[in-house]
């Protein structure tokens, strides 16, 4: 009897063991059921070595805002003048004067190496050619002329190379295959009138001609107007300029050509007035402002603002910002690439990207920085600011709309996207390391951005067409990319990425969604 109870209490005990380790068991294999606070998971696991197509050769574009205006003015155009007088001057041991015009309005003095032309005639070109160490050209013209550099090197000792005392318009021509420079002294001789630099002029000035100018300032400005200038074409070489590269009083217009700039002041810098490039190849290194509109003053007449329609721009500052302008700063097209110690770029009212391709590191303040309102409608935008506060975009609590375009920004922090006004979706996301790939793709592997960081970061922000509505995407960090990718400063465009190790999961329910960093409120 005690034996049949000894072995029915072992087949219940057996029973009941086998009941909880079959509890056990399901229990392990049950997926988690935790729900993230908002989009984020906070579970990480090793990629599977998946890959995704990166394409990033179309972006979506919105409505373009800002300024489209060129520039343009008939009058700057040679096409549209005629300078049938050939007036020649050529420096060298002795100066030969060949001048037709004798008694016909032009008188030509000389003193040393010094030569001093005064012109009432009309349709005058006024050719330069030879050496001199110790010499320069003044021009006083009662009607716009043309100033041919034909294989010209002049240094004045005291003073500009060129000192053009006309308020009319000045043609300088860089001959076609010759190469001439032009210097001044590291002080100037006392004078009642404008000497700012090695070349200056009262007028405007238009430069063409497909020669090279080489100008180097000892003691002023490299080019200099009180007045505005505009670069047609040609090439301009501007070394070691002790103040700005270029400066003018009104406006500076660049509609092609190839400028290089070294400056200790800025690279181009219109004081009172506004810059227009349409196109051409600019390369400023300085100390201070890269491109800058810079007037501050009272009079509500003068606007100064910054247009970029196309071109390549270059802009090194070791100490200023990149590209400045004191009113409305616009980007519509071209190529950007700025290294500067503070913002990259910076406007007082607004900023408008509606296209191009632009990259800005400033390592000691904002990537991009408007103490007014910032509209990104196109092009792809790559940013990276400072460390905290500083942002990689910073417009304070003000509007920040982006309706197309590509942009992604690391810093310490980023002013927020605008939900109400912008109908890009964007993302805000925390830390990262430096020279990793961070990458963000949808359930299905579509690609939605692959970028390499250059530097450590606490807040990322992305915003793209790319992103969808209502979808769920996965962030990996790490990985690799085709030996054939291509990219734009780390922004990958095209090529196939190859997962890292999963981690944030989120979901574009709103416009503008936040799983990590900071977004700064002003």
């Amino acid at each position: 009897m005690n034996s049949k109870k000894n072995i029915e209490t072992n087949i219940f005990v057996l029973a009941a063991a086998m009941m909880i380790g079959l509890l056990i068991f399901i229990s392990g294999c049950k997926k988690s059921s935790t729900t993230a606070s908002t989009t984020e998971i906070s579970t990480t696991t090793t990629g599977s070595g998946k890959t995704s197509v990166i394409d990033n050769t179309s972006i979506t574009s919105g409505i373009a805002e800002g300024s489209t205006e060129v520039g343009a003015n008939v009058d700057d155009l040679i096409a549209n003048s005629t300078f049938g007088s050939v007036v020649s001057i050529t420096f060298g041991t002795t100066i030969t004067i060949t001048n037709p015009l004798s008694a016909s309005g032009v008188a030509i003095t000389q003193s040393g190496g010094d030569v001093i032309i005064t012109s009432t005639a009309t349709g005058v070109d006024f050719q330069i050619s030879g050496t001199t160490t110790n010499g320069s050209v003044k021009v006083y013209s009662d009607k716009k002329f043309k100033l041919t550099l034909n294989g010209a090197t002049i240094t004045n000792n005291d003073g500009p190379a060129i000192n053009i005392q006309s308020s009319k318009r000045s043609f300088i021509e860089v001959k076609e295959g010759t190469t001439n420079t032009l210097a001044d002294g590291t002080t100037y001789a006392t004078s009642t009138e404008d000497t700012k630099g090695t070349i200056f002029s009262e007028g405007q000035m238009v430069f063409l001609g497909t020669g090279t100018l080489n100008v180097k300032s000892n003691c002023k400005h490299a080019i200099a107007s009180d007045d505005y200038l505009r670069v047609i074409e040609g090439n301009i070489n501007v070394t070691s300029a002790v103040s700005d590269g270029i400066h003018t009083n009104d406006a500076i217009i660049i509609d092609g050509g190839t400028l290089k700039i070294t400056a200790t002041g800025d690279g181009i810098q219109a004081d009172e007035g506004h810059v227009i490039i349409n196109d051409g190849t600019i390369t400023t290194t300085t100390v201070d402002k890269g491109i800058s509109a810079s007037y501050e003053g009272a009079d509500a007449t003068i606007i100064p603002y910054v247009t970029i329609n196309g071109g390549t721009i270059t802009v090194t500052s070791t100490k200023g910002e990149g590209i400045e302008s004191k009113g409305v700063l616009t980007i519509n097209k071209g190529t950007i690439a700025i290294n500067t110690y503070d913002d990259g770029i910076n406007a007082a009212k607004a900023i408008y990207i509606n296209g191009g391709n632009i990259y800005a590191y400033a390592t000691n303040n904002d990537a991009i920085d408007s103490n007014g309102t910032l509209t990104i409608t196109g092009g792809k935008t790559v940013v990276i600011g400072a460390n905290s506060p500083e942002a990689s975009i910073d417009c304070d609590a003000r509007t920040l709309k982006i309706t197309g375009g590509l942009v992604v920004g690391i810093a310490g922090s980023t002013s927020g996207p605008t939900a109400s006004v912008s109908t890009v979706r964007s993302v805000v996301m925390g830390s990262g390391a430096a020279n990793k790939i961070i990458h963000i793709e949808a359930a299905d592997g579509t690609e939605a951005l692959t970028f390499l960081a250059p530097k450590a970061y606490t807040t990322l922000v992305y915003a793209s067409s790319k992103l969808k509505a209502s979808t769920a995407y996965t962030v990996y960090t790490g990985g690799s990319v085709s030996a054939e990718a291509t990219n734009f400063y780390g922004l990958y465009l095209t090529g196939t990425y190859t997962s890292g190790t999963q981690g944030t999961t989120f979901t574009t329910t709103n416009v503008v969604t936040q799983i990590g960093g900071s977004i700064s409120r002003g």
